[in-house]
């Protein structure tokens, strides 16, 4: 490529908040921007301490584009200014905030057409305004937690209003974290008016089967914010991801598995289980006969994103907190593998039938794309707004039941009850409906990021206007 050539494209520069859950969509909307836009990206990227091993790999990706640079911010420390007690959110608050202090000098170096940011770097806006930089916001959730985030703040001072123009939300599906948060976390959802336009990570496609995407464009609640205009681009999921070779050994079981046989079982980059309940959902696996491949994460009795900052990282071995004898009876049956797991590369096997997940956006594409039905596991932040809508309304996903609480006082599924979801979906009617439904998705999920897809040229036409 020319000099000239290099000059011409488009400069745009996205900025993702820590943990892999953030990272990952806005990377593969970077390399869709380069890629199939003909766009130059500055990926710019937060730490703060011990960075994640798999981010570490994402990021010096050898097969990344060459007009992808990735360029790293100044590391922070904010561990002064932490306590037991500080939530998730506001861990992620202040690094970004912190980290912040410096994307001035950043952007001057090479100004950007546009900045993309996410849902926790709107830290960012005010320094871009002083630039005459235009914001665009990557929400990293689902249409229907973006709603949610508009209307959060009335909706603490209302006391349990619907969410306007949006089918009505349970009490149980609620996140809780969004609920307590202070005015330092709340800061970044109040900022969502203030962006040009919202990008999420979903298509026209799914948005036709809940009232979400239409309530928030329709709605005169959100007329009167005003809300800014918002763009299903997706779905941007890791596409062909590399199987190491410390993994062949996952594929190459799989490959002797029958179609649609395998459970995937993987609570996603952060979520933990507690001692209790891993070994009920071990035993429950077991007492199923179906076959599984279980990414197997150490439990963590006090929080349920016990590995959110330190993804694909354990000090000792999680497979020697299982049930006595487990991996012994299941062998064969089941396959175990510690901390990681490559999941798009299991998902999109044939001989994957079912995912057990923790419901997080990300995951939940990936089993779409995949056409893959779901066994709904949520455990924090939006999940279980995610769980209800792909029960409720797309009806690919079946949820276990928690009868019993802990020592703790934490809910616990049952052995006989993880049967019973993991028998229903891999085995029932019900299930193979499941199946059919998921497959449907996945064929307008591959049209919809396709040239004269929705999603493509969606992305094409915002493109062009940044001039």
């Amino acid at each position: 490529m020319t000099f000239a050539e290099q000059v011409a494209k488009r400069h745009i520069a996205l900025l993702p908040s820590p943990g892999i859950g953030h990272l990952i969509p806005l990377l593969e909307f970077a390399k869709h921007l380069v890629v199939n836009q003909n766009v130059h990206v500055s990926f710019l990227v937060i730490s703060s301490g011990e960075v994640s091993a798999i981010q570490d790999q994402l990021l010096h990706d050898s097969t990344l584009p060459p007009d992808l640079h990735v360029i790293h911010l100044p590391q922070v420390n904010i561990s002064p200014s932490l306590d037991e007690n500080t939530s998730l959110i506001t861990q992620l608050s202040r690094i970004c905030q912190e980290s912040l202090k410096h994307l001035s000098k950043t952007l001057e170096l090479n100004l950007p057409k546009a900045l993309v940011i996410d849902m926790f770097t709107t830290d960012a806006i005010p320094v871009c305004k002083d630039l005459g930089v235009p914001v665009y916001s990557f929400f990293t959730c689902s249409t229907k937690a973006l709603a949610w985030a508009f209307y959060v703040s009335r909706f603490k001072k209302e006391c349990g209003r619907d969410v306007p123009g949006c089918a009505s939300l349970g009490i149980d599906e609620l996140p809780g974290a969004f609920l307590n948060m202070g005015d330092e976390d709340m800061r970044h959802f109040t900022r969502l008016t203030m962006v040009s336009g919202i990008f999420v990570n979903t298509w026209e496609d799914l948005e036709s089967k809940s009232s979400w995407l239409n309530g928030i464009k329709n709605d005169p609640f959100y007329k009167t914010l005003p809300a800014p205009p918002v763009y299903p681009v997706g779905p941007l999921i890791k596409r062909d991801e590399a199987v190491a070779k410390s993994h062949d050994y996952i594929v190459s079981w799989l490959d002797n598995q029958s179609p649609n046989s395998v459970l995937l079982v993987s609570l996603g980059s952060g979520g933990t289980l507690t001692s209790e309940q891993m070994r009920e959902l071990a035993l429950g696996l077991e007492m199923s006969k179906q076959k599984f491949v279980w990414v197997v994460r150490k439990p963590n009795d006090f929080t349920s994103s016990g590995t959110f900052f330190n993804a694909g990282r354990d000090e000792d071995d999680p497979l020697s907190y299982l049930p006595e004898g487990f991996v012994e009876r299941t062998a064969g049956a089941g396959l175990v593998v510690p901390s990681w797991a490559p999941q798009v590369a299991i998902l999109r096997h044939e001989a994957t039938g079912g995912f057990l997940s923790h419901c997080g956006w990300n995951s939940t594409l990936e089993s779409l794309v995949h056409g893959i039905p779901m066994i709904a596991w949520p455990l924090y932040a939006e999940q279980k707004m995610n769980a209800a809508s792909l029960i409720k309304e797309i009806e690919i996903a079946v949820k276990p039941s928690a009868v019993d609480a802990d020592a703790g006082g934490k809910s616990v599924v049952k052995r006989e009850e993880v049967e019973r979801v993991v028998r229903l979906l891999m085995e029932s009617e019900q299930g193979k409906l499941m199946r059919v439904k998921a497959n449907e998705l996945k064929e307008t999920a591959a049209k919809a990021m396709k040239p004269g897809g929705s999603s493509y040229e969606l992305v094409s036409s915002i493109v062009k206007s940044w001039n």
